[in-house]
Order: C-alpha cells, then structure tokens, then sequence
C-alpha cells in the first residue's frame, strides 16, 4: 500500500489537502453558526436541520445539470473559483437581518455549487495520485476534514456563545477566501481530463452509463443510503441539546478520523474489503440508545463510537473506482459526493420533521434504525448479485 509519506511527497497533493482542509473548516464553522442563528430566530428543529443540511439537499440539481464539468473543465481555474464563489454566498449569510428567505436561497446556490466542486476535487485526486493511491489518498483527506471538523465545531461552538453567529460566518468567509487562493496558487494548470464542453445533456448521458451497471448501482446506494440516514441524526444535535451541540459534532469527527485511519492505513485488504457492511451497523446501533436519553458523557460516547463506521465510505469508494472507467472517475466520484450528501440533506429534513412531531431523541432512533435496515437490505442483495456472472464496467 502507498504510505501517507509518499503521498505527501506527490507533487500537487499538499496543496489540494489544504484547500480541501480550508473549505472544510469553512463549511463547518458555517454551518454550526447558521444552524445556530436560525434555531434562535424560529425554535424549530426542522429549520435548523434544513439551514445545516440543506447545502447537502441542493446537491441533487448540481449533479443533474452541472455534474459533466467534472471531468470537462480545467481542475485549477475551476475549484479556486469555486471556492471564491462560496466565499461570496458565505459573506451575504453573515448580512445581519437577512430574511429566512434570502438565507435557504443562499443555502440553496451553496448547494448547486458544492455538487460541481466535489467531482473536480476528487477526480484530480486520483489523477495525481500514483497507481493504488486513491484510497490512502482520499484517508489522508478524510482524516484531514476529521481534524477540521473537530477544530471548526469546537471553536465555532465557543465564538458562537461568546461574540456571535455573525461573527463565525465573516471567518468562515475568509477561510473559502484561503482555500481557493491555495487552489490557484499550488495546483498547476492541468486540461481537462475529457474532452467536449460542459452541458446539461452530457451530464444526463454519464450519468445513464454510471448508473446502467447494477453493481455500480449497488456501491452507490450503499454509499448514499446509510451514510444519509445517519446524518439525519447528527442534524439533530442542536435542538437535542443546544449548549453540547459543538461537543457532540466534535466527537462525531473524533470518531470518523479514526475509523478512516483504521481503514485507510492500518487494516490489511483482505480484511478492509469484508468490512463496509459491519462498519455501517455500526455507524447507526449506537443511536438506537438516544431512544433513552443518555447523559451528556454517554451520548457522547455513543456519537463518537457510531461514527467510527463512516470508514466504510473507503471500501465502498475503491470498490466503486474499480467498476468505473479511468476517463470518468470525476463524474463518478462526482455523483457519489453529490448523492451521498443529498441523502444527507434529505435525511436531516425527514428528522427534523420526525422530530418536529415526535422529539428528537425519537427521531434520531427512527433514523438509526431505518439506516439498519437499509444495510441489511443493501447486503443481501450485493450477496445475491455475487453470485451472478461478473459484469464488465459499462463505459469503455
């Protein structure tokens, strides 16, 4: 397996890492902030999910119209304008007195964008990347956003009590501003990797391709579904608890960098790859137990030990850069970060309108135990597609 210090040595690679780590920290430091300012503005969990999530939710019109400039559009020029873009809608959320409206408009334009930008990011990736570095790779980021999250959350958390929501989105402003100079100054010009211009039609085509093999199919519903539903929970964190949100989300980015480290460095791949459905039951069982309302040092154990299982999204992403054709890995890692995060802006609506009529315990176990279900589903039937004929990647 490539080590963490060869990759770090590839030309192009720390530059991308750190762009990737400003955005992150960015978003989180963002979202806990607009969360926060809309649970105070309305009191309602609903609304306070949908302004975190919904960037998330609009990422399904991006990956329908916009997703073919993944592969079609010059990697450096596209994502330090990207990022700039999202400094842009960033600084107009930190208006004061901005209208409910005008916020879930500009939450919506962060969306369309973020579809665009997780294809380019993850496409270039593998392509800078030696031969079977792509899962390493992609720990390292994993692991990185892990430490963002955990920083953005904690000190988010604490500048959001002590000046103001405001405040929090101005430095999330600043730090879209970091990664998309980072982006043009440490990434060279590179082309596209496939020709033809970018368009609504080609978008629809690719797409087709991708999804016309069934275990493709397969990889990404397990890829978005459980993952989703799990977020569902974790966007209940603010009206579940409001003073121990930040810590909560913190954990839960403990948890995850240390399920990619496991899974990215430290297991064999002959054990990583019988892993992705034990690691989804974990990912969810644990908030089963906020059906009881645990104290605060127990629940915080069970978000941290839970989110230990998004290490799966490794194993199901090699195994999905193994069915795709070379020339249309930025589409497809597109639509993975696309789908998987509209499912994840759908699922938090669903809590929070479960928890809009129930409570937020409740809704957070509904969640887990439909992500449960979901898994057990997904697995039985990539058992009965194992033993079908092998199908050839659609696409050459």
């Amino acid at each position: 397996m490539t080590g963490y210090r060869q990759l770090l040595r590839t030309p192009e690679f720390t530059p991308l890492l750190l762009s990737a780590a400003a955005h992150t920290a960015a978003q989180t430091v963002a979202g806990l902030a607009l969360g926060t300012l809309v649970h105070r503005a309305t009191g309602s969990p609903l609304l306070s999910a949908v302004s975190m999530f919904g960037p998330s939710l609009a990422q399904v019109l991006g990956a329908t119209f916009f997703l073919s400039g993944a592969d079609r559009l010059p990697p450096r020029t596209a994502l330090a304008g990207l990022s700039l873009a999202f400094a842009t809608v960033t600084a107009v959320l930190a208006v004061p007195g901005l209208p409910l409206a005008a916020v879930f408009a500009m939450v919506l334009a962060q969306g369309l964008v973020a579809a665009l930008g997780g294809g380019i990011r993850w496409g270039l990736l593998n392509e800078i990347l030696p031969e079977n570095g792509y899962l390493p790779g992609r720990s390292i980021f994993n692991m990185m956003g892990g430490l963002m999250q955990i920083t953005g959350f904690a000190v988010g958390g604490a500048l959001v009590t002590s000046l103001s929501p405001h405040t929090v989105l101005l430095l999330a402003t600043l730090l879209h501003a970091t990664a998309s100079a980072a982006a043009r100054l440490g990434l060279t010009a590179r082309p596209p990797r496939a020709s033809g211009r970018p368009s609504v039609a080609a978008t629809w085509r690719v797409n087709a391709v991708l999804w016309s093999s069934r275990p493709r199919r397969l990889v990404y519903l397990g890829l978005w579904l459980p993952n989703g539903l799990v977020v569902g929970c974790e966007a209940l964190f603010v009206p579940y608890d409001p003073g121990a949100a930040g810590t909560l989300f913190a954990c839960g980015a403990l948890g995850m960098l240390a399920g990619d480290l496991a899974v990215g460095r430290l297991l064999p791949p002959a054990v990583r790859t019988r892993l992705a459905t034990p690691l989804l039951l974990l990912l969810a069982l644990p908030y089963v137990f906020f059906a009881l309302r645990p104290p605060l040092p127990v629940a915080v154990l069970c978000v941290t030990l839970a989110s230990v299982g998004f290490g799966a999204s490794l194993v199901q992403q090699e195994r999905l850069m193994a069915l795709t054709p070379a020339r249309l890995t930025g589409h497809a890692l597109g639509l993975h970060s696309a789908g998987m995060l509209t499912l994840q802006g759908v699922s938090a609506t669903v809590a929070g309108v479960t928890a809009q009529l129930t409570s937020p315990a409740t809704a957070m176990t509904v969640m887990a135990v439909m992500s449960v279900t979901v898994t057990l589903t997904l697995a039985a039937a990539s058992r009965r597609q194992a033993d079908r004929p092998v199908e050839a990647p659609a696409g050459n």
